[in-house]
């Protein structure tokens, strides 16, 4: 889903549909009507939320020198050709998939076994198109993953955390489903819903928890960026990583 910045949603009705949402039922109905039109929609956004998620997986990759399996490949010392493979061999979870953006933009880091979930069997059949998925599943990110704890190396989620979509228990969900002492979450969050709906909150309390909770983190951003490429205001990029 494109999440709304400062800018109005004008006169799109998918768009204006997708703010006034209150159920799964309503999300997985539209966003089926939506799927074939919204790869379009979303480029006269200007969105760029795909592409600043992807860079920021790796750039926090690229400082996790010392971390564990996830940073060994990587350094300001790598030539092109090795970052351009930078995702090579991790598996990652891209949670509310959509038409596959987000996957796209990780292939382009040589990402190769990424998981799609999605609500919408519409824009799951789409983004199967891409061929970039390994595998994609219908799910509602509201309710628990049915993934076992430590499946992923990063979960990576644009665009679904925003207005009448799905709410801030689903972080420690995400921080849940990587591994413990390098899993990354990369996630986009509208801003104006950060701290009302309740984001911020659940982000201090992961990052504030005991040694031994099972989903303490390490805040490694917590930024406002544009999520269209005309703006740098709207939303707020979260990287985490799982201590």
């Amino acid at each position: 889903m494109a999440d709304s910045t400062t800018h109005p949603v004008g006169d799109n009705p998918f768009m204006k549909r997708a703010y006034a949402l209150s159920s799964a039922a309503e999300a997985r109905d539209l966003y089926d009507t939506w799927a074939m039109e919204y790869d379009k929609d979303l480029e006269a956004e200007e969105y760029a939320a795909p592409k600043l998620a992807a860079q920021a997986l790796v750039d926090a990759l690229d400082g996790e020198e010392g971390h564990g399996d996830l940073g060994h490949a990587h350094g300001p010392g790598v030539g092109r050709n090795e970052r351009d493979q930078q995702l090579a061999g991790l598996q990652i979870l891209d949670a509310g998939c959509g038409t596959g953006l987000v996957g796209l933009q990780l292939a382009r880091f040589g990402a190769r076994d990424v998981t799609g979930l999605d609500i919408s069997p519409g824009m799951l059949s789409v983004a199967r198109h891409t061929n970039v998925y390994g595998a994609l599943e219908q799910a509602d990110l509201s309710k628990p993953i049915t993934k076992p704890d430590e499946s992923f190396d990063a979960v990576v989620c644009v665009g679904t955390l925003t207005r009448g979509h799905v709410g801030p228990q689903v972080v420690r969900e995400f921080v849940r489903l990587v591994r413990r002492h390098r899993g990354l979450v990369v996630a986009t969050v509208l801003d104006d819903i950060f701290e009302s709906a309740g984001f911020g909150a659940e982000v201090e309390r992961l990052r504030i928890a005991d040694a031994d909770d099972n989903a303490k983190i390490e805040v490694l951003r917590s930024d406002v960026v544009g999520l269209r490429s005309s703006t740098n205001v709207g939303g707020r990029l979260l990287v985490l990583r799982r201590l």
